[in-house]
């Protein structure tokens, strides 16, 4: 049975958003992928969009932390971002 493409929508925050000069876009797969092979697929866009190799940048797939083995599905919401630091 063939696969059938997948829409989604990935947000980029703070200085991550500021590097790609992106900070939401919405794109199509052929199919389900893991945020892994996403982040792969981003970065073979550039050099600014290596950033997303950096070890600490975070995932979240509809707004809950998920490792890169996570699967995007059609509809998903995926957020990258760099560590966040307070005080």
């Amino acid at each position: 049975m063939p696969t059938q493409p997948i829409n989604i929508s990935i947000m980029y925050f703070a200085s991550l958003s500021e590097q790609l000069g992106c900070r939401e876009e919405r794109i199509t797969l052929p199919a389900q992928i893991s945020l892994g092979e996403l982040k792969q697929l981003l970065t073979d866009r550039g050099e600014s969009w290596l950033a997303l190799e950096d070890t600490n940048i975070r995932s979240a797939l509809n707004q809950s932390f998920a490792k890169d083995q996570k699967i995007v599905a059609d509809g998903d919401e995926v957020a990258f971002f760099p560590p966040v630091t307070g005080g």
